[in-house]
């Protein structure tokens, strides 16, 4: 079976066919499929804008920008990867706990067949259901994390599961290495100073803004490989990550974030590194009328793909 790729754009318009991530097969059989891409279409976990249900299908339109060439990375993604856009995974609105376990279900078929699970939020909460299931294959894996907050909040409101806690979860439930774990980009106004102390006292190495604008993108890539060393990795990336001048659409932006290039030099700083799982969340498109946050998130994603078919590449060799 030939490697599953994109529509050829210059065959077929990219504002013509069905709306999928980067013009990909939708395809549910696994076989002959090493990635796939799919939506988790739930934002009923938010403190502040919901919106983020609609993330994944704004992305996978604006994903249609996408070709296949890397030149910064010099790697053709689908000569390498056979990608698939799996559809969405079932969410009940409303019901975050119900939705954790349709998830893990829903994700189940994906890890046992060795297909490596690529997620698009969804507010950053869904992130917990994907541990879990990245679990049970790989036990507790290293984890990065590229976000404005921490997510290691004990509760909101008198409840422990919502998009600003579930870090803290994670760690409770043995679903991360804390001694693999590292956060990059806190920043914004706080309730006060245990707000960050507390993911560092849950284990997890923590970079401001502050501390990467003092050291530069080198060091922080740097301290994430040293921290994450070997063994299986998760990376989570929230959009407001990036600054919102660049990144408007999202549910809880901050002010002195990044820019939408220094977002792609980090997740290219990545290869070598033993990934088994990715996501992408917190996109909102009711704030994003240019659409210029999800044509971002599309781009994040496919530099991790293309991360993923160096990877690759290099262990052919």
């Amino acid at each position: 079976m030939g490697r599953y790729e994109p529509i050829n754009a210059l065959e077929s318009p990219r504002f013509s066919g069905l709306r999928t991530f980067a013009r990909l097969p939708h395809v549910r059989d696994l076989a002959g499929v090493d990635v796939a891409v799919f939506g988790i279409p739930f934002d009923t976990a938010t403190t502040f804008r919901t919106g983020a249900r609609f993330g994944p299908a704004a992305v996978r339109e604006m994903s249609a920008m996408l070709r296949t060439y890397n030149p910064s990375l010099d790697v053709n993604v689908y000569d390498y990867l056979s990608v698939v856009d799996y559809g969405d995974l079932p969410t009940v609105p409303g019901y975050i706990e119900d939705t954790y376990d349709r998830v893990v279900a829903a994700m189940e078929p994906i890890l046992a067949e060795n297909v490596f699970p690529v997620g698009i939020g969804g507010d950053h909460s869904v992130t917990l259901a994907e541990l879990r299931a990245i679990a049970r294959r790989y036990g507790p894996v290293g984890f990065i994390q590229f976000d404005s907050h921490g997510d290691t909040w004990d509760e909101y409101f008198g409840r422990k599961y919502n998009h600003g806690t579930p870090f803290r979860r994670a760690v409770e439930e043995g679903l991360i290495d804390t001694s693999r774990a590292i956060q990059v980009g806190m920043r914004g106004s706080l309730y006060g100073p245990g707000d960050l102390q507390q993911s560092r006292d849950l284990g997890f190495e923590l970079w401001t803004t502050d501390d990467v604008r003092r050291e530069g993108l080198p060091a922080v890539l740097e301290a994430i490989r040293r921290r994450v060393g070997s063994g299986p990795v998760f990376l989570t990336f929230d959009i407001d990550f990036v600054d919102p001048s660049f990144a408007p659409g999202t549910g809880t932006p901050e002010i002195g974030g990044f820019t939408s290039r220094e977002a792609q030099e980090l997740v290219r700083g990545l290869v070598g590194i033993d990934f088994v799982g990715m996501d992408l969340v917190e996109v909102l498109p009711a704030h994003d009328p240019s659409g210029i946050t999800a044509l971002i998130a599309a781009n994040v994603i496919f530099e991790f793909l293309s991360v993923l078919a160096v990877n690759r590449r290099e262990r052919a060799r």
